[in-house]
């Protein structure tokens, strides 16, 4: 999927003037960074820079008309966009070296083979979650600010200054837009450390458009910047202490989780990969969560041991699979690659976020609205994704393919265990907290969430029990988000 370069510009049916009062995900309140009150608007100062707009825009070129149609769109929207291109370029799984073995990405070292991330679906669901939960503290604070300095756009200061974006009454001061861009570009450069240029190129071209559309001076923007690089520095250091750098495990790890599974009398998933490849992240379910803590996970989300491998059920289960696998039709294998989301892709939780931003378009929310249901979807994907791969490395359960190999699958073989099936969960935990935000759409993004998972047993990848348990599992992810969303003072 590419970067929608249709969509119209921005122009909210709500303001959310207020937002500055909702409940922050990490920050302890908006004015934890102080913002320090503008410069007059009839200071020489400030008049220098309405005369710089008036100078941009009096010979606009074709180059940046199109830049304030593209960004205009919205920034949360547009560098979610920017994102999900960036998963898909680092979605690459590393090539074995020449003895077999297989490199890591080192975030140490990014510019060497292979280039740091690999965005796999778990990496990718914790950038959406940390980047969404970033802007949408950003903007709170950013939203409060605002309100208390109230500094009419330059449009409004002065009517020799076009307003090239729909107008609004929201103080400019701070600039929201380069509030998303201070804090995006921090997270942007933690995450995919090899892509600075063109992150850094990308946030030029946004903070220019707001002074050259009409809609900032240049001190609206710098403002806005600054804060949000202050927000980041709170997520950073919560990135780099919430033991994800170490989810990969070593290969003393690996084996004993064979092992164990082994003197449980259970058959152990074994990498199909050729030559076999280490398991995928298979501490990543000790990664430390946005809704709930460990203990809730564990006592009241996690899934239910699954049907032993030496059962007449995983035998039903596996037949099942079989059946799929040598009885297809078009719209069973349209449905599996519809919602394969494999290598080189945005990945499932990226394909969530796909779907939500078609929709949040039509709804016309505010910039702070659309960061505060984007980060509430991405920390439910991101929750989801430590609640799967925790089960899984917990039972460790042979893929379809593995169990019988006259079973065939439709796409590529995951290198990670089978149960719980990652699609079914994060689809559960995405079309709940949609449900929420969009009632009118709810039945649908349930249908879509059942889709998704079934593409999973379609495809020859996952038993039934894998695609069910994870629909319910990642059900009450979304639960938890709806619970926060209800109590964050947006909804009132």
């Amino acid at each position: 999927m590419e970067r929608n370069l249709e969509f119209t510009a921005l122009d909210p049916l709500k303001t959310d003037v207020n937002a500055g009062v909702w409940k922050p995900v990490l920050l302890t309140g908006p004015t934890e960074f102080p913002v320090a009150a503008p410069a007059a608007t009839t200071a020489p100062a400030y008049v220098a820079e309405i005369n710089e707009i008036k100078g941009w825009q009096r010979n606009l070129t074709e180059s940046q008309k199109n830049s304030i149609s593209y960004w205009s769109a919205g920034a949360v929207l547009r560098w979610n966009e920017i994102l999900r291109e960036l998963v898909a370029k680092h979605n690459i799984p590393p090539y074995q070296n020449a003895d077999g073995t297989y490199p890591f990405p080192s975030a140490g070292n990014p510019f060497a083979y292979p280039i740091f991330p690999f965005s796999n679906p778990p990496y990718a669901a914790r950038a959406y979650a940390y980047v969404a939960a970033a802007q949408y503290d950003a903007l709170i604070a950013s939203y409060y600010y605002k309100k208390l300095y109230n500094r009419q756009a330059p449009y409004k200061i002065d009517a020799g200054v076009k307003a090239l974006v729909p107008q609004n009454d929201l103080g400019s001061y701070p600039s929201e837009d380069a509030a998303v861009v201070g804090v995006t570009v921090e997270l942007l450069k933690l995450l995919f450390p090899a892509d600075q240029d063109f992150i850094l190129q990308k946030a030029q071209e946004h903070k220019l458009y707001r002074i050259i559309a009409g809609a900032n001076v240049r001190s609206d923007v710098e403002a806005g910047e600054l804060l949000g690089r202050a927000v980041a520095q709170k997520f950073t250091a919560r990135a780099r202490t919430d033991r994800a750098g170490s989810s990969v495990g070593t290969a003393t790890l690996w084996a004993q989780m064979e092992l164990q599974t082994v003197a449980k009398g259970e058959m152990p998933w074994i990498s199909q990969d050729l030559p076999k490849r280490p398991p995928m992240l298979p501490l990543f379910g000790k990664v430390r969560t946005f809704l709930f803590d460990s203990l809730t996970m564990v006592t009241n989300i996690s899934a239910a041991a699954p049907p032993s491998t030496n059962s007449v059920q995983f035998k039903i289960e596996a037949d099942e699979v079989l059946y799929y696998a040598k009885n297809y039709d078009r719209n069973r294998i349209e449905i599996v690659h519809f919602w394969a989301d494999g290598a080189n892709t945005y990945t499932p939780p990226g394909h969530w976020d796909a779907i939500a931003s078609e929709d949040f378009v039509k709804q016309r929310f505010s910039e702070v609205r659309w960061a505060r249901n984007m980060a509430l979807l991405n920390m439910s994907l991101m929750d989801a994704a430590v609640v799967c791969w925790d089960t899984k490395y917990k039972y460790f359960n042979p893929r379809p393919s593995q169990f019988n190999p006259d079973i065939k699958t439709w796409t590529g073989i995951p290198n990670f265990p089978s149960y719980t099936s990652g699609h079914s969960t994060f689809s559960g935990a995405a079309s709940t907290i949609l449900g929420y935000i969009i009632p009118a759409k709810a039945t649908a993004y349930n249908d879509m969430a059942k889709q998704a998972s079934l593409s999973r047993l379609y495809g020859a990848l996952h038993y039934r029990s894998d695609c069910d348990s994870g629909l319910v599992c990642g059900k009450k992810v979304g639960s938890y988000a709806i619970a926060r969303a209800m109590n964050d003072g947006a909804d009132f």
